[in-house]
């Protein structure tokens, strides 16, 4: 394997995704990511199943993103030669990641005491639904309980009165996974100056409420609240959302108000808005929102959104699409962006095409040289290497 993060042994005790999310961003830089696993696997190897969304014979393309280029060792840690094997594996390494809930490693003596303890080098790495600490620290969490709901990122959503949408799998567990290995990479760093390992922790919680640190922030010291409104009445119509003429819906993204209002004017042929007492400064657009979305509506219903957007780019009105998934698989842009690589043939999935990781490095290509593992494929490979 090659990358930033080539001769870094890391060994992973996930499932799901938080956890086996960092691991596979790790994995996808060149470290060598040993992914332990119970003989019955990580459930997400047949997510689709679990859920109940199709049948035992259906690929799991989420497990594979997160799990690509790791090894695979099945282990029994519930038993002494497991737990045993599981120590001569953590000698070997530099970071020791799991989002198993603390009372359950704790209970295979793979809590951060017992490991730091007998592998002081080690960097242990906890990624948690709720933190190690404090009540509730055994409750599951996972992605729209704990990341979206209990952080109140859910209840900001929609307007109060409306239900709660359905929520995206994966997205509160793909930031913790970036967080997490943020974390696991400054205790590299710190353990270069010291000599010793440290405990990093983060949880959905945790990073849901960052997430969401604007509003919570102006709430802790002013106070205040800015409501979740529909669309007719944002404050700002120059940020919103609107549907053109061929029903493709467009984001205007004017958030400098005053220096952007002319350019949008001069775009859709309204200069003359700009003598109109309701629309003439910022305030007064805030008081007038929803008679000016209502004017923007009907205008921008008048012609598709080709011919709307050409215009924004002429005059430099600051847009973007909304895309649907189909359209982003083929969008030129992100494709250029290197969002998606070919990740090849191995035991555990065929050659396929995949979203990557969010981060390129100059010196590294994005080629990838390992696929998915199967369950418990290198398991007499990487325990031969410790006798």
């Amino acid at each position: 394997m090659t990358g930033p993060l080539a001769g870094f042994r890391i060994i992973e005790l996930g499932v799901w995704v938080a956890g086996p999310a960092a691991g596979g961003i790790a994995a996808d830089w060149g470290a060598d990511v040993i992914k332990v696993e119970a003989p019955a696997g990580d459930p997400m190897r047949r997510m689709l199943q679990v859920t109940g969304g199709a049948g035992a014979d259906v690929p799991s393309p989420p497990f594979d993103l997160d799990n690509r280029g790791k090894r695979s060792v099945v282990l029994e840690l519930d038993t002494d030669e497991g737990r045993a094997t599981m120590h001569k594996l953590l000698a070997t390494a530099d970071v020791f990641l799991t989002n198993l809930r603390p009372d359950a490693v704790d209970r295979l003596g793979l809590g951060p005491e017992d490991l730091r303890a007998a592998h002081p080098r080690l960097v242990y790495c906890s990624v948690t639904g709720y933190g190690r600490e404090g009540p509730e620290p055994w409750r599951a969490g996972y992605d729209v309980g704990a990341f979206w709901a209990r952080s109140g990122l859910a209840s900001l959503a929609v307007p109060p009165d409306a239900p709660q949408p359905h929520f995206r799998g994966g997205v509160g567990d793909h930031i913790t996974a970036i967080t997490a290995l943020s974390g696991i990479l400054a205790a590299l760093l710190q353990r270069e100056k010291t000599g010793e390992g440290t405990l990093v922790e983060t949880s959905l919680l945790r990073t849901g409420i960052y997430t969401l640190g604007w509003d919570l922030g102006i709430r802790l010291r002013l106070g205040k609240l800015a409501p979740t409104a529909p669309r007719t009445k944002q404050t700002n119509p120059m940020v919103n959302v609107y549907c053109a003429g061929d029903g493709q819906w467009f984001w205007l993204l004017g958030v400098e108000a005053d220096r952007l209002w002319p350019k949008l004017l001069a775009a859709i042929d309204r200069k003359q808005w700009g003598d109109d007492e309701r629309f003439r400064t910022p305030r007064d657009r805030r008081h007038n929102c929803e008679a000016l979305i209502a004017d923007l509506d009907a205008l921008f219903a008048t012609r598709p959104r080709d011919e709307w957007t050409e215009a924004f780019d002429e005059y430099d009105v600051w847009w973007a699409p909304v895309n649907t998934v189909d359209d982003v698989i083929e969008d030129a842009q992100a494709i250029a962006a290197g969002a998606f690589v070919d990740v090849p043939e191995a035991a555990g999935a065929p050659a396929h095409r995949a979203v990557n990781t969010p981060i390129r490095f100059s010196s590294h290509t994005d080629a990838r040289t390992r696929g998915t593992p199967a369950l418990g494929e290198h398991t007499d490979e990487v325990l031969r290497d410790l006798d």
